[in-house]
């Protein structure tokens, strides 16, 4: 459907890349082009979800990553930057959930999904931006 060479020349900066919905997007943006380099708590998947796209021919990389931790934040963009030069795009990708009934959920457990999805989401757009970051923004929570 979208012609192989879509997102050629973009370096995607996605977060929650090496496991579900963000190893979906991972896969397929390296599939139409991108070089990616993604982010997340947990090294394993994010070099199996790299391993992947270099075995297709892709480009990746990758930095374990709290996003809710700003300096974490500022190094994991510095190292993307490192790899791949200027970031094109950023998909706030990473997020905090929990399989539990809304008056069962703690309030820890309600701080920790508020810290990922919007205080993470604000660390690694506000990182970029003052990165010289400013071609196109794609916030998915």
């Amino acid at each position: 459907m979208f012609h192989t060479e879509l997102l050629k020349g973009r370096a995607i900066f996605l977060t929650g890349g090496g496991t579900g919905l963000g190893r979906s997007m991972a896969l397929r943006f390296a599939e139409l082009g991108a070089r990616i380099f993604i982010v997340g708590r947990r090294e394993d998947p994010l070099r199996e979800t790299c391993e992947e796209i270099h075995r297709a021919g892709g480009a990746a990389a990758y930095a374990s990553c709290d996003v809710r931790d700003y300096g974490a934040v500022e190094f994991a963009a510095a190292k993307a930057e490192e790899q791949f030069g200027e970031i094109s795009t950023l998909v706030n990708n990473a997020a905090g959930n929990f399989m539990a009934r809304t008056e069962k959920l703690t309030p820890n457990a309600f701080n920790a999904v508020v810290g990922i999805v919007l205080n993470g989401s604000f660390n690694c757009t506000q990182i970029l931006a003052n990165a010289g970051f400013h071609r196109s923004l794609a916030a998915m929570c």
